[in-house]
């Protein structure tokens, strides 16, 4: 784009800000993360009273992410077209060395956190020229600016404004290294810099667009273009986003914990207050008579004199009425019904005496259930990084030797990603969970086949096992297959074998 400034991309962020600020993003977020964190009673100056938290918003969302994430994701390549089969699977081999490399799994129970704490989760990938393969880094919400802000697709974006706050020397290097002069450089507002030069910061902007079906980016900050727009080759924008729960015409979507921050905050404060009432009335207080004794002492044998006689009653105790248990029945009712307006009730949580064991699996997969459309919504977003990751093989990776499972068998060949032809490639990516029950059942049927020799043939029987299931697979099948082998070059020749 020939008319590209650094005063449109800065124009266009502060106009992506101001969307944000109008949805008041930043304060949600931050008192999000803090009642996850149980940080809940910052800003509140009482230094004489307790402040305890009971955080059952942290222990709901743990189970969520736990549920979604329980099962390992994979993703299977279907060749559609002109496809080959060591295409596709090439395709499946990198893209399982992306994940491994990349710790995506990890990411991933990040990513839902994030989503569930924060309302949205962003994984962005970019290729790293030093190591030579792709990196996934894992983006906070409010630094990722959609050019439409009222859709939440992200692949359908006019543009999208990745922004990086970073130290103002940093970017002076980026400047320098560009060919800029790098005086243009400077901090956004004087009040980012805190202690002298070295903790001043910019914002570095990132633009992402797509021109001709293809994919560009340029650098800037407010004041000016660090060099110019560069054509990544990709069709895809490097980067899958995703929303909790949708919101309609906004692209951020509702966390799980917003709404029920007040829940959180009556439960803090009734608790407070019945240990405060503790303090204050469960010890008897101590009235005396001031005209038979000038001060009161509780030290152990020590003498007090009275005036009068000592047989008169000079003192006496006192003690206040007992707190109602009522209080304590509305916390425990709040917090329970909250938990079950979330989907997370106490048999879900595991917080049930396990008598009837059938009764407590049927409540755990009912109270799944409302989670389903999460899970989806996931599923979509790890199939959407998927094909992202494909196009960006397709576009960096060039010749390689990829080492493959083909035909029951582990190969190593070489490969040209850029030589395969994309328009006439056609992938089907089915996402779905790989559940570890699911393979203990798998498992468990090929034994059974095998037992009562439905599969006769050990090699038919360990090719069909799952892969990791089975530490040594490969070396176990080239044995059997080299002792195949002999058997049938014994039979050649025509002796009998043991």
């Amino acid at each position: 784009m020939a008319d590209l400034t650094a005063e449109r991309i800065w124009e266009e962020y502060r106009q992506a800000v101001a969307y944000n600020q109008s949805l008041e993003l930043d304060s949600q977020v931050r008192q999000n993360e803090n009642f996850y964190l149980g940080r809940q009673w910052e800003g509140l100056n009482a230094p004489d009273l307790d402040k305890p938290v009971l955080n059952f918003l942290k222990r709901v969302v743990a189970y969520f992410v736990a549920m979604i994430v329980t099962d390992n994701v994979s993703a299977n390549i279907t060749p559609l077209g002109a496809t080959d089969q060591l295409a596709a699977r090439a395709l499946e081999a990198e893209i399982a060395a992306v994940i491994e490399q990349n710790h995506i799994s990890s990411l991933n129970r990040d990513a839902l956190r994030d989503a569930a704490v924060d309302g949205d989760a962003c994984i962005y990938f970019y290729y790293d020229q030093r190591l030579h393969r792709i990196a996934a880094e894992l983006l906070d919400c409010r630094r990722v600016l959609f050019g439409n802000p009222y859709s939440e697709k992200a692949q359908k974006q006019p543009y999208i404004i990745l922004c990086q706050p970073m130290l103002t020397k940093q970017v002076k290097a980026m400047a320098r290294q560009s060919g800029l002069d790098p005086a243009l450089i400077q901090p956004d507002h004087p009040e980012d810099i805190y202690s002298g030069e070295d903790s001043a910061r910019t914002t570095l902007l990132t633009r992402y667009w797509r021109q001709d079906g293809r994919v560009f980016y340029q650098k800037s900050v407010r004041s000016a273009l660090l060099g110019g727009p560069v054509d990544t080759g990709y069709r895809l924008y490097p980067l899958a986003f995703m929303n909790w729960e949708r919101v309609k015409n906004s692209y951020h979507g509702q966390a799980a914990v917003t709404g029920l921050i007040p829940n959180q905050i009556a439960v803090n404060k009734l608790w407070a207050m019945a240990l405060r009432h503790q303090q204050m009335a469960a010890f008897p207080k101590v009235f005396y008579d001031r005209l038979k004794i000038r001060s009161w002492s509780n030290r152990v044998g020590e003498a007090i004199g009275v005036a009068g006689s000592p047989g008169d009653a000079v003192a006496q105790s006192f003690r206040t009425g007992d707190m109602s248990p009522q209080l304590l029945e509305i916390v425990d009712r709040t917090i329970s019904y909250t938990r079950d307006f979330m989907g997370a009730s106490d048999a879900a949580l595991g917080n049930v005496k396990p008598d009837n064991t059938s009764a407590i699996i049927a409540v755990q997969k009912a109270s799944a259930a409302p989670l389903e459309l999460q899970k989806l919504a996931f599923y979509q977003f790890v199939e959407d990084y998927v094909r992202v990751l494909c196009d960006m093989i397709l576009t960096d990776y060039g010749q390689r030797t990829v080492r493959m499972e083909l035909e029951g068998r582990e190969v190593a060949a070489p490969v040209n990603f850029s030589a395969l032809d994309r328009d006439s490639m056609t992938l089907r990516v089915d996402v779905g969970a790989s559940a570890y029950w699911s393979e203990l059942a798998e498992i468990e049927t090929l034994d059974n086949l095998f037992a009562k020799g439905v599969i006769t043939d050990a090699l038919t029987y360990l090719e069909s096992r799952p892969e990791g299931a089975l530490r040594g697979k490969q070396e176990l099948l080239r044995k059997l297959r080299q002792r195949q082998q002999n058997l049938s070059e014994g039979e050649v020749a025509g002796y009998a074998l043991p």
